[in-house]
């Protein structure tokens, strides 16, 4: 269950959406946010993981400004000197959208298309990227009609942890296991006649500790994502075994919350080093625009660079 002690809420109301994680912030007006106020907001985002606040009034220009509150935001910039165009106005959005560059739905048979059937699997931002990710902040700008899907799922790795067999559990923290992630690995999971020639092993993965402190709450958590290509030390039939124990012990039902998207201006944040997330899909998806956007926030943790080289190398280019 969730702890009903510290942090106490003065300045936002906060209902709880799930049992161990998720929770609904009200109360806050996005123009006149002052310290504590933003305070209050960032205890309740390592609380409860994922916070979601309803009908803002955050367009592209505040949803930047309100982002940097976090920290020091990643951008699209080596995507754009690979040759991605970019349709939105600032590099530190990034867009998670079914809308192409010209403004139409963006066809699911095509290249960005079938990469980004990897969202639909329980994941982590930039776990593949030197530098992973701390918070992401996603706002709706359009959405499909009620009932053709398109929400979010959420996966709560702090208790998936706690809730660890005992064996198991001691076995994860005296092995200290590192996972390498890839964003191709997920891809060609998700795709895998469109990434039938691609090797993730001929590029480079993030290296993070599979149980790893979440600094901020300090809890214990599984670091994990569908990225995970391999446990290293392990032979492939034990990686690939124990990955799929983990992974999905963390994405049970017991675990996991699913957030719908109401209205155009919703906004949802949340942790990704002590949570999973991924899209719903449905019908909606050749025939209506989904269009979102993310900021993100580096994380600032000692663990953000896992083991990896301090570089501003990307996985995914074109």
């Amino acid at each position: 269950m969730i702890s009903k002690s510290t942090p106490s809420f003065q300045h936002i109301t906060v209902k709880e959406l799930h049992p161990t994680f998720a929770a609904e912030i009200h109360g806050v007006d996005f123009n006149a946010i002052n310290d504590e106020v933003f305070a209050e907001i960032l205890d309740a985002v390592t609380k409860y993981g994922v916070v979601v606040f309803r009908r803002t009034n955050l367009n592209d220009d505040s949803h930047v400004a309100f982002a940097r509150l976090f920290g020091e935001l990643d951008d699209v910039k080596p995507y754009n000197k690979a040759g991605r165009k970019n349709r939105l106005k600032y590099d530190e959005l990034f867009d998670v959208s079914n809308v192409d560059v010209n403004g139409a739905i963006l066809d699911p048979d095509s290249p960005r298309g079938q990469a980004s059937k990897a969202n639909d699997l329980f994941h982590v931002d930039s776990s593949f990227n030197p530098r992973r990710a701390g918070y992401s902040l996603l706002l709706c700008h359009d959405l499909p009609p009620p009932g053709m899907g398109g929400h979010t799922a959420f996966a709560d790795t702090r208790t998936a942890f706690d809730d660890l067999p005992d064996d198991l559990k001691q076995t994860m923290l005296s092995k200290d296991y590192i996972a390498a992630h890839s964003i191709l690995h997920s891809r060609k999971v998700a795709a895998p006649d469109f990434f039938a020639d691609i090797n993730p092993l001929d590029f480079p993965m993030g290296r993070h500790r599979l149980v790893q402190m979440h600094e901020a709450s300090g809890r214990m958590n599984l670091y994990i994502a569908a990225h995970v290509h391999h446990i290293e030390g392990m032979d492939s039939d034990s990686s690939s075994a124990l990955f799929q124990r983990l992974y999905q012990h963390a994405t049970q039902d017991k675990y996991t919350v699913q957030i719908e998207w109401n209205n155009p201006r919703d906004l949802v944040i949340w942790d990704n080093t002590c949570t999973m997330h991924r899209a719903v899909g449905g019908p909606f998806l050749r025939k209506y625009k989904r269009d979102m956007r993310r900021a993100t926030v580096h994380d600032s943790s000692s663990q953000a660079w896992g083991l990896n080289e301090h570089t501003d190398e990307r996985q995914g280019l074109p």
